[in-house]
C-alpha cells in the first residue's frame, strides 16, 4: 500500500524547526500533533484530527506499506516518536526534487509551479499562518488547516506519480535508507563523555583567553580587534572583500587567508591569535550541546543526512547537525557509540576519486600503482624530489606529492598550489618558492598527460551541452545542459550559457562558473558517488545483521553484532572493494575497522 502522509503540528515564535533541531521539536513540551492527512492509494485525502490518529494509525499493516511525504525525515520521525510505528519503506518527493533538479528548489510549492506552471489548482496551501500559536484550534482554523493539509497531501501524492518512473530504483532504496537512518536510528550519545568534552573545551577557552592579557569584548569583536592588530601590535590589518557590500572589511575569521597569514608571519603573537580564535569559535561546544539536545530519550540519535544536497549528488548535513564535518579521532566521533554488545563498523573506499580520475582518463600507470598496492603519494613525491620517499622518514615531501595528486587533477595552477601548501590546512605548512611550485605541477601534467587531456574532453562537452548535442566518453553522455550517468542519473548545468569568463550555469539560484577541470571534478565525484552508495546498499542486502547508519563522504558506518567482528569487518571491506560493472577495471581499495565507538 502506497500512505501518502502530511502531519500539521503546533508551532510558535519559539517551538519551531526554524529555530530546533527536528528532535528537539517534536520532544519540546509544547510539541502538539493538530491532525494529519492520509491518502491511501488513490483514494481521496482525508483529514484526521487529533483524537482520531492512533484509532486509524492501528488499523494500519506498516509492515506492508511504503510512506510518502514530502520531506519524510521530519513526518517518519514525528510518526515513530509519537506512534511508535515504522512503515516498510520510506520515499520522500522533496528528496525525489533534489536528485531529479539538483542545485533547485526542492520546496512543495517550487516543485508544485515547475510541474504544473500554468495550473492554479496545483499549488500549496498558505493557510498554515493561522494556525501559529494556538495549542487549541478553533472550529474555523481547525478547518483552514484540515483544507490546506489535505491539499498538500495531494499535491505530494501527484508529484511522486509524475515522477514516480524518473529516479533508478537503487536511488529510491537510497533515500529510505537515509531515512531510517534518522528515524530508526542505533547509534548512542555517551551523555557522560560528551557533557565532560563540553566543559574541557569551556575551560580550555577561558584558560586561553586569560592567558592572552586581551579583554574578551575585544576579541570577540572584529572592529575593536582590528583596532587591538593596529594601535597596540602596530600591525597591517588584513582585508578581505564584502560580499554583500563589496566593501573591504577585516579578515579576521579563523579559515581568512589574511588571517591566517598573519598568524604566520607574527608567531611572537601567538597566545593573541589563539585567544582570538578561542573567543570567536565556539562550534564544538555548541555542536557538543547539539548532539545531545538532538538525542531522544533512549540516548539514541537520528543521523540527518540530506539526500543528494550536491550537485554532484553527494550527501549533506542536515537539520543543524553536520554529520559530514566530523574531523576523524574527535570527540565528537567517540561520543558516538554501539548499543550493548554491538560495535560500530567503519570502513572507507581508499583515495576512491585518484582511482576514478585515472580511470576516466585511460591513465593506465597511473592505474597500475592503485592496482598494485604502491604508495602513488611517495612515487610522486619521489620524481619531483629525485631521491626515493617514503612516508615514515619523508612525510613533508610525501605530503607534497600527496597534495599534487590529489589536488592537481582538475587544472589547478601553480600558484594556487603553492597557496594551498601554505595554508596547512590538510597537513604540514609546506613552502614552495615559485619555480619549484611550478617544477611540481608542470611534472604532474606531464607524467599523467591523459588527465590534461581529459580537461580538453569535458571542455568539449561543455560546448555539447550548450548545444544539446550528444558525445560519449566512456560511461558518460552529454545532453542539453547535463551529462548522464551510468546509474540512470545525471549531472545538471541548468541554463548553461557561455560568458566572458568561459561558462556558466544556475545553482541555488547562484551563478556558478566553470570550465573543462572543474568539469572533470563534478563527473570525478558524481562517479565516486555512485560507487560509494553501491557498496552502502551492498552492505544492506547481504548483511542482515549489519545496519548502515552512516556515510561520510567515501565512509561508511554500520552498528552490528560484537561476536566474530574480524570476519564481519574483512566482509565489509571486500564488499566495499567490488568494482560497479561499468567500470569493471577499476582498481579499488577499502580499509576500516571497529571499536565500541566511532572512533576512526
Amino acid at each position: 500500500m502506497l500512505l501518502t502522509l502530511d502531519f500539521e503540528t503546533y508551532f510558535d515564535v519559539r517551538c519551531q524547526l526554524g529555530k530546533m533541531t527536528t528532535m528537539e521539536y517534536i520532544n519540546d513540551p509544547d510539541f502538539k500533533v493538530h491532525g494529519v492527512g492520509l491518502k491511501f492509494n488513490d483514494e481521496p485525502a482525508e483529514w484526521y484530527p487529533e483524537d482520531e490518529i492512533e484509532d486509524v494509525f492501528a488499523s494500519i499493516d506498516w509492515d506492508s506499506t511504503r510512506l510518502l511525504c514530502h520531506n519524510t525525515a521530519f513526518d517518519g520521525a514525528v510518526l515513530a516518536a509519537k506512534y511508535g510505528h515504522y512503515p516498510r519503506y520510506y520515499l520522500d518527493t522533496s528528496a525525489m526534487a533534489r536528485g531529479l533538479y539538483p542545485g533547485q528548489s526542492s520546496s512543495l510549492a517550487n516543485v508544485a509551479i515547475r510541474l504544473w506552471p500554468d495550473d492554479e489548482s496545483m499549488r500549496k496551501g498558505d493557510d498554515l499562518v493561522k494556525s501559529k500559536g494556538l495549542h487549541d484550534l478553533p472550529p474555523d482554523v481547525e478547518d483552514a488547516l484540515a483544507k490546506y493539509c489535505i491539499q498538500d497531501t495531494e499535491l505530494t501524492h501527484a508529484i511522486f506519480k509524475k515522477w514516480e518512473l524518473e529516479l533508478p530504483s537503487s536511488e529510491y532504496d537510497l533515500i529510505d535508507i537515509t531515512t531510517r537512518m534518522f528515524t530508526k536510528p542505533r547509534l548512542i550519545i555517551d551523555r557522560e563523555r560528551l557533557t565532560n568534552y563540553m566543559e574541557r573545551e569551556r575551560l580550555n577557552a577561558e584558560t586561553t583567553i586569560e592567558a592572552s592579557g586581551v579583554e574578551p569584548e575585544v576579541l570577540r569583536s572584529n572592529a575593536k580587534f582590528a583596532n587591538y592588530i593596529d594601535t597596540e601590535l602596530e600591525l597591517v590589518v588584513p582585508t578581505k572583500t564584502s560580499p554583500t557590500t563589496g566593501e573591504q572589511i577585516p579578515a579576521l575569521g579563523k579559515n581568512d587567508a589574511g588571517f591566517q597569514q598573519l598568524c604566520q608571519m607574527y608567531p611572537q603573537h601567538q597566545k593573541v591569535w589563539d585567544a582570538r580564535i578561542a573567543a570567536k569559535s565556539r562550534l564544538t561546544e555548541t555542536r557538543a550541546q547539539r548532539f545531545l539536545s538532538a538525542a531522544n530519550p533512549d540516548d539514541t540519535i537520528g543521523i540527518p543526512l540530506r539526500y543528494y544536497a550536491a550537485h554532484t549528488g553527494r550527501f549533506g548535513g542536515s537539520d543543524k547537525l553536520n554529520f559530514q564535518n566530523m574531523p576523524r579521532g574527535s570527540e565528537l566521533r567517540k561520543c558516538l557509540i554501539a548499543p550493548k554488545d554491538h560495535l560500530v563498523y567503519v570502513a572507507d573506499l581508499s583515495n576512491i576519486e585518484a582511482r576514478m580520475l585515472a580511470w576516466l582518463a585511460d591513465q593506465h600507470d597511473l592505474l597500475d600503482q592503485f592496482s598494485n598496492g604502491e604508495d602513488v603519494y611517495s612515487s610522486f613525491a619521489s620524481s619531483i624530489y629525485d631521491r626515493p620517499i617514503n612516508k615514515e622518514s619523508d612525510p613533508t615531501e610525501r605530503f607534497v606529492g600527496k597534495t599534487a595528486v590529489l589536488g592537481l587533477g582538475y587544472g589547478m595552477g601553480w600558484k594556487k598550489f603553492q597557496a594551498t601548501l601554505a595554508l596547512g590546512a590538510a597537513g604540514p605548512v609546506v613552502e614552495l618558492d615559485d619555480e619549484k611550485a611550478w617544477q611540481v605541477v608542470n611534472a604532474y601534467r606531464t607524467q599523467f598527460y591523459k588527465i590534461p587531456a581529459l580537461w580538453n574532453t569535458c571542455d568539449m562537452f561543455l560546448i555539447d551541452m550548450l548545444q544539446g548535442r550528444s558525445n560519449y566518453h566512456k560511461v558518460l553522455e552529454t545532453k542539453r545542459n547535463r551529462i548522464e550517468l551510468p546509474n540512470g542519473m545525471s549531472l545538471y548545468y541548468e541554463n548553461l550559457t557561455r560568458s566572458t569568463q568561459g561558462f556558466q550555469f544556475n545553482s541555488n539560484r547562484q551563478t556558478v562558473y566553470t570550465y573543462g577541470g572543474k568539469v572533470t571534478e563534478n563527473v570525478v565525484q558524481a562517479l565516486s558517488r555512485i560507487v560509494v552508495t553501491d557498496a552502502l546498499l551492498r552492505l544492506a542486502y547481504k548483511r542482515k545483521d549489519l545496519d548502515v547508519c552512516l556515510t561520510v563522504h567515501d565512509e561508511i558506518v554500520c552498528v552490528g553484532p560484537a561476536e566474530d567482528a574480524d570476519e564481519r569487518m574483512q566482509d565489509i571491506i571486500d564488499i566495499m572493494c567490488i568494482a560497479p560493472t561499468w567500470a569493471d577495471d577499476l582498481p579499488l581499495a577499502a580499509e576500516g575497522g571497529y571499536d565500541i565507538g566511532y572512533s576512526k
